[in-house]
């Protein structure tokens, strides 16, 4: 599609627009006018499609990090538990029988994996899919279609 401004001559069909601007409609024919029209409403409607993309992208960077840190979350509590622990439960096991101590340990690591869980929850607790942006925008373009000309 050819881009062109008001007053120019790289007009579609060689037609020539008003040449006195935009809001002025002069001695253009109503087929110009729809011309103009459709082209404004598809520029429009890539705009709106561009818009939400963007947004979709940067939500998805969004959630994605959000899966990230749960995911190391889970890595971690494991890694934690299965090295740590044992020390842990041997260095205790110099005071109290081996089974009170790894229940001891197994009840701390629960409450760490917890809070890190609640951390990554929340990362993803910000993530909004409703694209608010375009949202509005749509929503200011539909009030303008609606807005009575004349």
């Amino acid at each position: 599609m050819t881009s062109y401004s008001y007053g120019s001559t790289n007009a579609p069909g060689g037609a020539r627009p008003p040449a006195s601007g935009p809001d002025d409609v002069g001695d253009a024919s109503v087929g110009d006018l729809v011309g103009h029209l459709t082209g404004d409403l598809s520029r429009l409607m890539r705009a709106e499609l561009a818009l939400a993309k963007a947004e979709a992208k940067e939500e998805a960077a969004r959630a994605g990090r959000g899966a990230g840190l749960l995911a190391g979350a889970g890595v971690g509590a494991n890694l934690v538990l299965t090295f740590v622990s044992l020390a842990v439960v041997f260095g205790l096991g110099a005071w109290m029988p081996l089974g009170w101590a790894a229940l001891i340990v197994g009840v701390v690591w629960a409450i760490a994996s917890a809070v890190l869980a609640s951390s990554g929850r929340r990362a993803l607790t910000t993530v909004n899919p409703a694209l608010p942006q375009t949202t509005e925008t749509l929503k200011e373009d539909a009030r303008w279609a609606k807005k009575p000309r004349g």
